[in-house]
């Protein structure tokens, strides 16, 4: 018999996926081109959802539920809240471009988008490898969905097939490496996985190999090189509200699962997946800012800079754990990925608002050049923009460069010179990214506008305008005082660490 502990823990989850079938239903009925109730429903969902994931979080209490297949606790709780928050966020940005390109005539974009942000909760949330495994499926099905949402658009199909294909062959990578995780430890339960290879008793080659797998499929969902190939394609071909969508909230639930799969199940193999990372790291810095620099389109620019954030991620990961013991500011190496982690989807979220605010119907603000002469037309946008573009470049006081300095602080901390050399080159590569960034600022403030006239930001609803103006100083304000921030990612992290 089911408990009500597993009922708590997850409650959010049975409230999304209920009110998913709701919002289909009822939007059946809706017959406005807006589609204005669906839209209220769904905000109105997310809401709720994000205040249970709140008051979950603000619990400080780790339940577990369902045999221990799935856990709420403080980290879970706060990057379901999170990714809720960039969820709602993403629908405000994307409504009225989806209007004008016709992709809201059936409700799907805000169903699919409610089956994706659950399984992002399922991911999460998962404390069994089948779960997280399941919740993972939901979210790219859903993600493959949305990607071709706009079914007259050729090069939304072909970005979608590409992501179709490719995202196969990961899912079946991390499918594989958990079947040998299982097959070596009798038991899908990731406490148990850790306990078994805690014994020392398994065959070493044997979790070695499903290592590489799982590490292979994590490395494909975070779009770390060489793993990155999906990025830059879907990213310029889909529809910039859908490039928004699976490229914001989706990056949280992929940190989850790392940390649920590697440190919380993998940590006495940590000596080992800390070297796969090192490599995935330097070559995600290496590839993703000099890849960068050649792009005209500013969608294929900002999916290279994906790939380059994530190698911070990557080092704040491989910096907690030392030779296989846990050294004392592990939870600050762990927090200082969350916090990087968070801090990229806020960014990400205002960067591509812009994008979206400044397109309008027969018109798709993706090449640099579309920026042009912003400064003139609209200084607040311009500068909004222009903040994001320094905090991903991680110049101060903005939120990004407080990121950027917890990972590297993580990683000399650690003592190792290894460790220290890794730092030094994520400086460097991080004064090579600097170059695209600081162009498109230029485009913005000095170059002659190529558009005739910004109809976009004239024509965008006030809550599209307020929103956005919102998260561009959140970029800014977060940078002057992060410390907030760093504290509930600390707390957050200590906590998972010790239960």
């Amino acid at each position: 018999m089911i408990d009500k502990l597993s009922w708590v823990a997850v409650l959010p989850d049975v409230v999304l996926l209920v009110m998913a079938c709701v919002i289909a239903l009822v939007d059946l009925g809706v017959k406005t081109p807006m589609r204005d109730f669906t839209y209220r429903l769904t905000l109105l969902t997310l809401a709720v959802v994000a205040y249970l994931h709140l008051d979950f979080a603000s619990g400080g209490v780790t339940v577990y539920g369902f045999g221990n297949m799935v856990v709420s606790d403080v980290m879970g709780s706060w990057l379901k809240f999170f990714s809720t928050i960039a969820v709602m966020v993403t629908l405000i940005y994307a409504r009225p471009y989806a209007a004008a390109r016709d992709m809201l005539g059936g409700g799907e974009l805000f169903t699919l988008t409610i089956f994706a942000l659950l399984g992002m909760s399922v991911m999460i949330s998962g404390n069994n490898l089948l779960v997280i495994y399941l919740g993972l499926e939901l979210l790219t099905l859903s993600s493959y969905a949305l990607v071709a949402l706009r079914r007259d658009n050729g090069v939304a199909s072909e970005a979608a097939m590409k992501y179709f294909v490719l995202g196969a062959l990961a899912s079946g990578f991390l499918l594989y490496g958990i079947s040998m995780l299982y097959g070596a430890t009798g038991s899908l339960d990731i406490t148990a996985v850790s306990n078994a290879v805690a014994t020392g008793k398994i065959r070493h080659e044997v979790l070695i190999f499903g290592s590489v797998f799982v590490v292979a499929g994590l490395a494909f969902k975070l779009g770390a090189a060489p793993f990155h190939m999906w990025v830059p394609d879907v990213y310029q071909g889909a529809p910039t509200a859908i490039t928004l969508m699976i490229g914001g909230a989706p990056k949280l639930a992929a940190f989850a699962i790392t940390m649920r799969l590697l440190v919380e199940g993998l940590l006495p193999l940590a000596f080992d997946w800390q070297q796969m990372l090192v490599v995935l790291s330097v070559a995600s810095l290496f590839l993703g800012n000099l890849a960068a620099i050649a792009q005209t389109n500013i969608k294929r620019m900002l999916a290279f800079s994906t790939i380059s954030q994530m190698g911070f991620v990557l080092l704040g990961l491989l910096s907690g754990v030392v030779n296989g013991d846990a050294v004392t500011l592990t939870a600050n190496a762990y927090s200082s990925a969350m916090f990087y982690v968070v801090t990229y989807v806020l960014t990400t979220l205002a960067a591509f608002g812009v994008l979206l605010l400044l397109s309008h119907d027969g018109f798709e603000c993706e090449e640099v050049a579309d920026l042009a002469g912003l400064n003139q037309h609209s200084p607040l946008y311009a500068a909004i923009m222009g903040v994001c573009l320094l905090s991903l470049a991680g110049i101060p006081p903005m939120v990004g460069f407080y990121a950027k300095l917890g990972v590297l602080q993580a990683l000399v901390a650690t003592g190792q010179s290894f460790h220290i050399a890794l730092a030094v080159f994520a400086v460097m590569m991080s004064l090579v990214g600097a170059f695209y960034y600081l162009r498109v600022i230029k485009v913005m403030y000095f170059d002659k506008p190529v558009v005739s006239d910004f109809v976009g930001i004239a024509n965008a609803p006030f809550e599209v305008r307020a929103v956005l103006t919102v998260n561009g100083a959140l970029v800014l304000i977060l940078g002057l005082v992060p410390g907030g921030l760093l504290a509930l990612c600390a707390n957050a992290v200590r906590q998972m660490l010790g239960t």
